[in-house]
């Protein structure tokens, strides 16, 4: 069988396990689990030319590292079955962080941390349903649109018009990320786990933005050759922490900045605390000049500060985003006389472009999961790498990868996200209120950069959200 068959064939039965793992009772459910198990497989054999493979047991000392590692995740499974509940914490722990592998003749960035401690919480659930554990009922409105939309783009590789790119996305980011769903919903409840979580995510932020500011201080950038290259160049210095790219730094700073926000609405005692750190987060996020992530927080702090205040204080900060909203325009009018639209969007407006005309050319079913960057290489003729043509734009990317079809599925998904959310705010505001903060800076922020979907972050705090509702136990 070619790579490229196996690759459809382990795509096929991604999309099978779509469901189950998230509708199914205890059968369905490991069930879906196991093809999961067989599509991330037959991918990875398919993704690594033979001689690449042959490369990992060329030594007694990789063959003795994989399984060093392979034991490694059952013996956290163990862990993970003795101390339930604690998997959403380490998953959150180890999300931010990518790390560059180099395989023979491939160089990837992967959540390598996230893949293992997902690995063993996926076998300590398979491990207490087999054991006959009650399956918990996923709230509808996330577990339908989310299983269809992932098995839509499953199906897409089956006419992509990139194959390698969407095997990578879909081994590397979906389905992976539809283990997590099943994962963090099925987890024992612990009182103690919202704020546990609020702690690691606000934590990692100062230590990210401490060693930011290190790096503004020293004027030196660590883990983006390309960066260095372009402060040499530029007029001021970005900083982008541990991070390969500056935005997805900002992108993480602006996750916990909204995170504070809704504390210091919501638990006035913590005011001053939480005042005090947003400064020092704040002064992170500003070196790392991510647009971006400055209007996400911008949109997000608004939206919180309407809905948490009263009458007054909300007409004055619609006052106050109007006003700023209209210097704002009046500014970019001012600026952009003597530049082009490209220039003052920094080449977005070029990507949204050529990435519409991919649409247009495949309104239907689009060109598959992962292919919109070479469909728009070769729409637009551009000498530029494939990566430097991706869509920073979320809904035109689904666009041209999904068509209309797969448009449908992601106002679906998101109207079922947002319902999820609403139900977990009405139950309990603070929390509610924080999932809802940490997916609105994601949302927004996908509106002009990419990864939205290939954010555990994104899938993380909707599964919480679903979690947190009364749990009901799924009946064979």
């Amino acid at each position: 069988m070619s790579h490229i068959d196996l690759a459809y064939v382990a795509a096929f039965l991604g999309a099978l396990a779509s469901f189950p793992v998230l509708l199914g009772g205890n059968r369905g459910i490991l069930s879906g689990l196991a093809l999961l198990a067989a599509a991330e497989a037959g991918l990875a054999l398919a993704l690594i030319p033979g001689h690449d493979l042959r490369l990992l047991v060329a030594s007694p000392l990789r063959a003795g590292a994989l399984v060093g590692l392979a034991l490694g995740v059952v013996g956290l499974a163990l862990l993970l079955t003795r101390y339930a509940g604690v998997a959403p914490l380490l998953i959150l722990l180890v999300a931010p962080f990518r790390i560059g592998l180099a395989l023979g003749s491939q160089y990837v960035r992967l959540l390598l941390p996230l893949y293992g401690v997902l690995a063993a919480a996926a076998l300590a659930l398979a491990w207490r349903l087999f054991r006959g554990a009650p399956a918990r009922r996923i709230e509808r409105s996330l577990a339908i649109p989310s299983a269809a939309l992932i098995c839509l783009y499953a199906l897409s590789l089956l006419w992509a018009k990139d194959v390698h790119a969407g095997s990578i996305e879909l081994a590397a980011f979906l389905f992976p990320f539809l283990a997590l769903i099943a994962v963090v919903v099925h987890e024992p409840h612990r009182s103690w786990l919202p704020k546990a979580l609020a702690f690691v995510l606000v934590g990692e932020a100062i230590a990210f933005s401490a060693f930011g500011l290190w790096e503004e201080l020293a004027h030196r950038v660590f883990f983006s050759r390309p960066l260095e290259v372009a402060n040499t160049y530029a007029s001021f210095f970005r900083t982008n922490s541990l991070f390969y790219d500056p935005n997805i730094y900002g992108r993480h700073l602006a996750l916990a900045l909204s995170l504070l926000v809704v504390l210091m609405w919501q638990r006035r005692l913590l005011f001053a605390v939480a005042a005090a750190l947003i400064a020092f987060v704040w002064m992170g996020l500003y070196y790392s000049y991510s647009q971006s992530s400055l209007v996400a927080l911008f949109v997000v702090v608004v939206g919180t500060t309407l809905v948490v205040t009263d009458r007054r204080t909300r007409r004055a900060i619609s006052i106050c985003t109007v006003t700023l909203a209209l210097v704002g325009a009046g500014l970019m009018v001012v600026n952009v006389q003597g530049h082009s639209l490209r220039h003052l969007t920094s080449g977005r407006s070029h990507l949204a472009s050529i990435t519409f005309d991919v649409f247009r050319s495949n309104p239907l079913i689009g060109v598959g999961v992962g292919s919109q960057p070479l469909a728009a290489q070769e729409e637009a003729v551009s000498r530029a790498s494939v990566r430097r043509d991706t869509s920073h734009t979320t809904p035109l990317t689904v666009a041209a990868e999904l068509g209309i079809v797969g448009l449908a599925a992601y106002l679906a998904w998101f109207a079922g996200a947002f319902i999820t959310l609403r139900k977990t705010w009405r139950r309990d505001s603070t929390i509610g209120l924080a999932l809802a903060a940490v997916f609105g800076v994601l949302f927004v922020h996908s509106l002009s950069y990419s990864g939205f979907f290939e954010d555990p972050i994104t899938w993380g705090a909707l599964a919480m959200a679903a979690a947190c509702l009364p749990r009901v136990a799924r009946t064979e």
